[in-house]
């Protein structure tokens, strides 16, 4: 009989993969905590308009409670940014869920236990706004350093995707909640998903994350950023290309869009189906670009702004319910191939050390203008008629695109392999448990 030893025992099966090498520990935490408050926030910016409207408010009433949400997202973004490159990202990224948790509870509860005044709920909503500010600059530069140069298109396009994911069903489940539960609930909900997402993120690895250098102070760091910023032509051209763009888009959509629905289309159903397929565009979109990686990357990213064009042309024919349906599908996955593409071309140019200021200067240049733009909406209705004023956003969103062509960093500029930067993450070796998180568009 033969000895045991001379039949060695079989090797080990090697353990199974549940995700691919590049999305390590960080990287999961991150997109899990953003699914799960894009889930609780979608459904939440529903929920406080009727909330708005349960307690007596007007339609005025509902737009002052959306001001005061945005109006501190704009004034505190530069600040939140040059925080986020002064402070460790992940704990600005918990304290601003933890003010943003703490504000929706109470705005919960405010609900659930009475008719909250007006005051109350623009506070509750500038304190959300606020740490929406500083939560945004810290998230994106959290990101940006974390994904390695080869993985990072793949990366960013399935982050992409799990976030838009998470806004539509988000909220169809907040607007099926509120006919069920009302709006307190939903409200709650999203207090509750803020302190979990909070909890993920608290957990980040940051052990391999080079320490930055001490600054000269907030206002230097400020500076440092707006030099960034201003030096790189195709960075603050397309940012002021899409303060533009988001503005008219923006108020074509809030504004001009449900009253075309109303009058021209049949009600809120067809407009709400239009928005349903923008979001299932923008996961096309995004699986698109988790397998393409053009080499122009600004000009591929700057062609696909063109049909954002397209839902105000087709509310101003307006096309039948299934043309709108068609073009806002395609400005849907137009938006995201440019999204992902800006994403990587930030961070294959921006320092490590600058990404949460020179990404605040991006998100306050396109959201600028968003307010002052769907204020003006209804002006510019009763002055040049509204199909002449959504012919008006149309043809604004073509010619600022057109002028960013122009530009030759923004026609030249193409992806490289290029080694990590200092400070920036290594891709983890297989089997490794480290790398990912708004995001704009």
């Amino acid at each position: 009989m033969s000895s045991p030893a001379t039949h060695p025992a079989p090797p080990a099966p090697a353990p199974r993969r549940r995700r691919p090498a590049w999305a390590g520990r960080n990287y999961t935490l991150l997109t899990g905590a953003a699914v799960i408050t894009n889930l609780g926030s979608h459904g939440a910016l529903i929920a406080s308009a009727f909330a708005v409207l349960e307690a007596g408010g007007s339609g005025g009433d509902v737009g002052l409670v959306a001001a005061a949400r945005t109006l501190p997202l704009v004034l505190f973004l530069l600040v939140g940014g040059a925080v986020a490159d002064r402070l460790p990202r992940h704990r600005v990224m918990v304290a601003a869920n933890a003010l943003n948790c703490t504000s929706q509870a109470a705005f919960a509860v405010l609900v659930l236990t009475g008719t909250p005044q007006l005051w109350q709920m623009m506070l509750l909503t500038a304190l959300c706004g606020t740490g929406t500010a500083f939560f945004n600059p810290a998230a994106e530069g959290m990101l940006l350093s974390s994904v390695s140069g080869e993985h990072a298109n793949r990366a960013f396009a399935l982050f992409r995707m799990a976030m838009n994911g998470a806004g539509i069903g988000g909220a169809a489940l907040g607007g099926a909640m509120i006919a069920a539960m009302g709006p307190g609930w939903v409200l709650a909900v999203d207090a509750a998903a803020f302190a979990l997402a909070g909890a993920l993120r608290a957990a980040l690895d940051v052990g391999r994350v080079a320490e930055r250098a001490p600054g000269g102070g907030l206002l230097a760091d400020l500076r440092e950023g707006w030099v960034e910023f201003r030096t790189r032509p195709w960075l603050w051209s397309i940012v002021l290309q899409f303060s533009v763009v988001v503005a008219v888009v923006g108020a074509a959509e809030a504004v001009y869009g449900p009253l075309v629905a109303r009058d021209q289309l049949g009600g809120p159903a067809p407009w709400g189906l239009a928005l349903a397929l923008f979001g299932v565009g923008t996961l096309a979109g995004a699986v698109l670009m988790m397998v393409w990686k053009p080499r122009r990357l600004l000009l591929v990213g700057t062609l696909c702004v063109f049909p954002l064009a397209l839902p105000s042309a087709g509310l101003a024919v307006p096309l039948p319910v299934w043309g709108l349906c068609a073009v806002m599908f395609v400005s849907g996955a137009a938006i995201e191939v440019f999204g992902v593409n800006w994403m990587t071309t930030m961070h294959q140019e921006i320092p490590e050390d600058k990404f949460s200021r020179v990404s605040a200067y991006d998100w306050f240049g396109s959201v600028s203008m968003l307010p002052l733009a769907t204020a003006l909406a209804g002006p510019a209705e009763a002055a040049f008629g509204r199909t002449n004023a959504l012919w008006g956003c149309a043809v604004l969103v073509v010619a600022v695109t057109a002028a960013v062509l122009a530009v030759p960093d923004v026609r030249r500029m193409t992806r490289r392999p290029s080694p990590p930067k200092a400070g920036a993450l290594p891709a983890p070796a297989p089997g490794a448990a480290a790398e990912p998180e708004t995001v704009h568009t």
